[in-house]
Order: structure tokens, then C-alpha cells, then sequence
């Protein structure tokens, strides 16, 4: 099992600090995703990179694990409206199919959970839930 949380959280990491870079690479992309009622779209696309890359690195420091899963929690949370307002609006997304957009409301259940899973450490297990 240690084996398989510590793989996970591994492949997590990666995941995170890839996706932040990308805000970089395309931030154009990603302030349309914004909803138009958030304010300031560049500088939220600026600040959700870095958190995911800042969070993608905490994974892989035991020490501040359990800051990483429920930064990455609020940050999944976070960016929720951005996902309902890709769903909602697939025409400003020609390059993804729609059933792709609808997909990834529930997917963000399932990264919240495995942020859980990856960052569960036997020290703080018990009725407790962490």
C-alpha cells in the first residue's frame, strides 16, 4: 500500500507541476475559462499556476504533505466554476469535444480524492479520517 500512496502522490506531483507550467505556456487558454463574473483573469491564471506548481512540489516534501492535499483541495474547489463554464460554453473550445468538457465536472471529485488517498500518512490515520 506504501508503495502504491507513494507512486500516487508521485505521479499527483508531476501532474500538478505540469498543469501549472501550462499556465504559462497558454495563458490565453486558460483566461477563457474563466467565467466573466471572476475578476482579473490574467493575474488568477498567474496565481492558480504557481499554486499548482507550488502544491505539485509539496507532495514530495513529507514534511508539508498535509498542506499540499487541502491547498489542492481548495484549489480543485477553486476552479470548479472554470470547468461548469467550459461544460456550459463548448463553443469557445472548438479543439475539445464537448462530451470531454462535461467529463471533467465529476474528474475533479476524483482528483480531490486522490489528493486524499496520496497524501494519507499512517501517523495521522485513525477515526479522525486524515
Amino acid at each position: 500500500m506504501r508503495v502504491l500512496q507513494s507512486l500516487s502522490r508521485g505521479l499527483l506531483g508531476m501532474l500538478f507541476v505540469f498543469a501549472g507550467v501550462q499556465h504559462f505556456r497558454r495563458p490565453g487558454f486558460y483566461a477563457s475559462m474563466m467565467p466573466p463574473y471572476v475578476p482579473w483573469h490574467p493575474e488568477m491564471v498567474f496565481v492558480s499556476g504557481v499554486c499548482e506548481i507550488a502544491l505539485g512540489l509539496l507532495l514530495f516534501v513529507p514534511r508539508y504533505r498535509l498542506l499540499a492535499r487541502w491547498g489542492l483541495i481548495a484549489l480543485l474547489v477553486a476552479v470548479f466554476p472554470a470547468n461548469v463554464q467550459m461544460a456550459l460554453h463548448p463553443e469557445l473550445f472548438p479543439e475539445v469535444e464537448p462530451w470531454i468538457l462535461w467529463a471533467r465536472l465529476p474528474l475533479q471529485a476524483l482528483l480531490i480524492a486522490w489528493a486524499w488517498f496520496a497524501t494519507r500518512s499512517r501517523a495521522y490515520s485513525g477515526l479522525n479520517g486524515t
